[in-house]
């Protein structure tokens, strides 16, 4: 009996997470600054914004930007050799503003969001969106987000996106 009751209230929790993370997303107005698709110099931008920690890490591929926030949350910026942010990556407590991080793809994400809720209104759990143009992997619970998104078209050759984390 305690298992069904601990198993009940653990649904409850992932569909109010999600519920909480689609609405969030969905109602926040800021303007995009680096974002998926956009050129590298707006990354500064971003780390002002966020009012993190700015580390800068080189690969032959790619160069990873990574912003700590104050309160614990890592966003991952992945930049090609031609300056163009193709994935980003983030981690902690607190979700980041997606609609900063995945600008001009924020309303393609939103829409995809709404197609799911509309053919599945008790969606829970993670949310996977693999459309052309756009992948958003995300998920977690409170205190502990996660997710990753991307543009498979700019994704450097010979990188797989496994290692994009």
């Amino acid at each position: 009996m305690s298992i069904i009751i601990q198993e009940t209230k653990r649904c409850m929790i992932l569909r109010s997470l999600l519920a909480v993370i689609v609405n969030v997303v969905l109602i926040l107005p800021y303007p995009a600054l680096a974002s998926l698709g956009d050129d590298v110099t707006t990354i500064q931008a971003d780390q002002v914004r966020m009012k993190g920690t700015l580390r800068k890490t080189q690969t032959n591929a790619y160069t990873l930007h990574e912003i700590k926030m104050p309160k614990g949350t890592v966003v991952r910026e992945y930049v090609s050799s031609d300056a163009k942010v193709f994935a980003v990556v983030w981690q902690g407590p607190f979700l980041p503003d997606l609609s900063q991080l995945f600008g001009s793809h924020f309303e393609h994400f939103s829409q995809s969001v709404q197609k799911l809720k509309s053919k599945s209104p008790r969606l829970r759990g993670s949310l996977l969106i693999r459309e052309p143009g756009l992948v958003v992997q995300t998920g977690g619970h409170m205190r502990a987000y996660f997710g990753k998104a991307y543009i498979p078209e700019l994704v450097p050759q010979g990188i797989h996106i496994e290692e994009i984390r």
